[in-house]
């Protein structure tokens, strides 16, 4: 009787051996299998972000920045904005506000004084338009911040003629600044200033 006792024990022994091995492989098999898939999913998704673009959810790839190329944009979108202008006061107004969020005080100053001189309002008076091309952008990236020269080409619409001026600008951009509407990039262009604008020439329309 005993013998068929310690036989029973024996053998309920085995059952619960064999049962926890059972559950401890398919524990250990579950967790290889979690992270697998998680591995998998975070491998697949480590390019994208997403972003909350009016209260709803929106799938973007995210890469590395190039900065020089982001750089150069900014500096031609600020500098577009800057000098395209129209005869009419609230479309500069439009216009210089963008530019001004792209730049330190340093452009609001050349803005102040080309308004104390009176340029926007012989625009307006003279119904006169203003259109920039860029024609070539030099940052040296091999120091922060990163010092810019921009050169680029205006051209003053009047009712009879069109005048073309040459015209260089130098300043420096500092980087790491909050990305918005207003700045894109998170970019700000600092100790801005004109460094030529001559008159090439003059034809009738």
């Amino acid at each position: 009787m005993m013998f068929r006792k310690m036989k029973n024990i024996d053998t309920a022994f085995r059952h619960v051996r064999s049962f926890t091995m059972i559950v401890i492989t398919g524990c250990l098999f579950l967790s290889g299998f979690v992270i697998y898939r998680t591995t998998k999913v975070l491998t697949a998704n480590s390019g994208k972000v997403y972003v909350l673009v009016n209260g709803k959810l929106v799938e973007a790839v995210a890469e590395k920045r190039n900065l020089p190329v982001e750089i150069r944009d900014h500096i031609r979108t600020f500098h577009t904005l800057f000098f395209t202008l129209s005869p009419d006061e609230k479309a500069i107004q439009q216009q210089v506000t963008k530019a001004l969020y792209m730049a330190d005080g340093s452009a609001r100053r050349i803005y102040q004084n080309m308004k104390e001189a009176g340029f926007y309002n012989n625009l307006i008076s003279g119904n006169i338009s203003q259109a920039i091309e860029i024609e070539s952008i030099e940052v040296d990236m091999s120091r922060t911040p990163y010092r810019f020269t921009c050169r680029g080409k205006q051209f003053i619409t009047r009712p009879t003629s069109l005048l073309t001026r040459s015209i260089v600008t130098g300043g420096q951009i500092r980087t790491g600044l909050v990305q918005s509407d207003n700045n894109t990039h998170g970019f700000l262009v600092e100790r801005w200033e004109i460094l030529e604008n001559n008159d090439i020439k003059v034809s009738e329309r």
